[in-house]
């Protein structure tokens, strides 16, 4: 793949990313209590923690558009994404379901913890520096 094409193709991950996270940011502040729902007993303050996570999501969303952050968001969102972990571990161990219309898959549930390894390396790669036009 040409230096130009990589470009590119790095330049879609990130949008892509911006998009997800921001939208997913969004859903916490729209959804709080399924959010709140899926909380580890361990942990205090859910509700806050949730908004919290929402908007550190819309700000690592946002700053992988931003040149002189793009780096700092893709370190940023990975550690989100251990940190969000243990709450995924739980949701799955324990059959834990949102407040959802719909029940959720055990196996999905499940699948999720290692989706989260997708997610840590999707942040990697959209927030290094394109090789054909040098550090963003």
């Amino acid at each position: 793949m040409g230096k130009n094409n990589s470009a590119q193709w790095r330049t879609a991950l990130r949008l892509a990313l911006a998009a997800v996270m921001t939208t997913a940011g969004t859903l916490h502040f729209l959804h709080t209590p399924s959010y709140v729902a899926v909380m580890p007993d361990y942990l205090p303050w859910h509700r806050e923690l949730v908004l919290l996570s929402g908007a550190l999501e819309i700000a690592g969303g946002l700053a992988l558009l931003v040149t002189r952050l793009r780096a700092a968001a893709g370190v940023g969102l990975i550690l989100l994404y251990i940190a969000v972990l243990p709450a995924n571990v739980h949701m799955a161990l324990n059959d834990i379901q949102p407040l959802a219309p719909t029940r959720i898959p055990e196996a999905l549930l499940w699948a999720r913890i290692p989706f989260q390894l997708a997610f840590i390396a999707w942040a990697w790669v959209a927030s290094r520096p394109d090789r054909a036009t040098g550090p963003r």
